[in-house]
């Protein structure tokens, strides 16, 4: 289970880092549908294995994060619908 965890610990890790590089090299749109994927995948990656490890305030970010995203989806959708 220890592997497991931390393999899913780097995988957020690796997302959150590509999304930022892509937006920062405007490869990707900061607004679009497929950046706020890769956070909230990233976001909830790292918020299992922070959690997992106990370390409550990385857990505790990217809670927030992931809520971040989840709203930022919620919107895009509502906007696809118009």
């Amino acid at each position: 289970m220890d592997l497991l965890v931390e393999a899913v610990g780097w995988l957020g890790a690796a997302l959150l880092l590509a999304g930022y590089a892509l937006v920062s090299s405007a490869r990707l749109n900061g607004d679009g549908l497929l950046y706020q994927l890769i956070n909230l995948a990233g976001s909830i990656s790292l918020m299992i294995n922070s959690a997992y490890n106990d370390a409550w305030p990385s857990a505790g970010l990217n809670l927030v994060w992931a809520a971040i995203g989840v709203v930022a989806l919620v919107k895009l959708a509502r906007l696809a619908r118009r």
